[in-house]
């Protein structure tokens, strides 16, 4: 980390990666997309550190990971022309998620493919507060950090939103849903795109 400041957010490295995604894994405990993922709870808890890995891994050597007050909160993004590991994600979904959801599975990452921006912008994979500090506007500190560097830059922002709990807080920010992703048995992802403002 390169703060000890709690109040503020900091950038994480490489070395603190484990507990950055130990808070995405608290914070997606109850996320549909997740649990559709790995329904077991031990399955869930193996995997989804995994998969945090392959989306937005990259993030900690770039210095576009976040968190705030001591891990509570921690927000993954990659910047414009960095995707994530889309190889990795294949892999784990197919080597781990029940076979049952295999082919919608497909489906839904081909759907994601379809609306992630062709432009230069700044994808945020992941974003989570722990569940006993939610309500503290920690989120907001987070994204409100990560959006004046996008503002700076004049690019827009993009994300899938797969809570719908969540789509308030992305809209609060700017972000603007773009249509829905859904195949067969799966839950409804959003995804949602923010365009540069001026200065802020």
């Amino acid at each position: 980390m390169c703060s000890s400041e709690t109040s503020l957010v900091y950038d994480i490295d490489e070395a603190s990666a484990d507990a950055a995604f130990a808070a995405i894994v608290l914070a997606f405990a109850t996320d549909p997309a997740a649990r559709w993922s790995w329904p077991k709870a031990e399955n869930f808890l193996r995997n989804m550190p995994l998969l945090a890995r392959a989306f937005a891994g990259k993030s900690f050597a770039l210095g576009t990971a976040f968190g705030i007050d001591r891990f509570a909160g921690v927000a993954l993004w990659l910047p414009p022309g960095v995707p994530p590991d889309e190889e990795a994600l294949g892999t784990l979904i197919e080597r781990t998620a029940p076979a049952s959801i295999q082919q919608d599975a497909a489906g839904v990452f081909e759907q994601m493919a379809s609306f992630h921006p062709h432009e230069p912008h700044w994808y945020l994979p992941l974003i989570g507060v722990d569940p006993a500090r939610q309500g503290q506007r920690l989120g907001d500190k987070l994204m409100t950090h990560a959006l004046t560097r996008c503002d700076a830059d004049q690019l827009p922002a993009y994300l899938e939103s797969s809570n719908p709990r969540n789509l308030s807080f992305y809209q609060r920010h700017g972000f603007e849903a773009l249509g829905k992703i859904q195949a067969g048995s799966s839950p409804t992802l959003v995804p949602m795109l923010r365009k540069p403002r001026g200065p802020r």
